[in-house]
This record gives structure tokens, sequence and C-alpha cells, in this order.
């Protein structure tokens, strides 16, 4: 992942990964993906994550796991 989009301190929720420059979990967008709440829900509920950052994340998540595919 991109050090523009994401970090991780041991500070920092315990070391989580996070949205950089904020103190919100990636998981919690993935939980609310995963959930019955919409990514308009996460983007209201965590408004330090910018629509930008939230989407850049959820590609390049995307781009890795087709990366990694196998072929068969």
């Amino acid at each position: 992942m991109s050090n523009q989009n994401i970090s991780r301190d041991p500070e920092i929720m315990s070391g989580a990964v996070c949205f950089n420059g904020t103190r919100v979990p990636v998981q919690n967008l993935f939980d609310y993906l995963e959930g019955s709440s919409s990514f308009e829900e996460f983007l209201q509920d965590f408004p330090s994550v910018s629509r930008e950052t939230a989407i850049a994340v959820i590609e390049e998540a995307k781009g890795r796991l087709f990366a990694d595919a196998v072929a068969f």
C-alpha cells in the first residue's frame, strides 16, 4: 500500500494500519463493507477519511488481490 494513504505506528491504535493522518483503522472500512453498512455510511462516520483516500486504498487492495491471483 502507498505510504501516502496508510500508516502504521505502534504508538497509534496499538499499531493497527490506519488511514494516513488519522486514527481510523483501515480494517474499519472493510468491516463496514462486509457488514450491512455502506461506503457512504463509512465516510459519514469517519469524516477524517476522504473519499479519495478510501477509494485509493480499495483500489490498491484490489490490485494486489489480482496481481497475486494464481492462474490455473
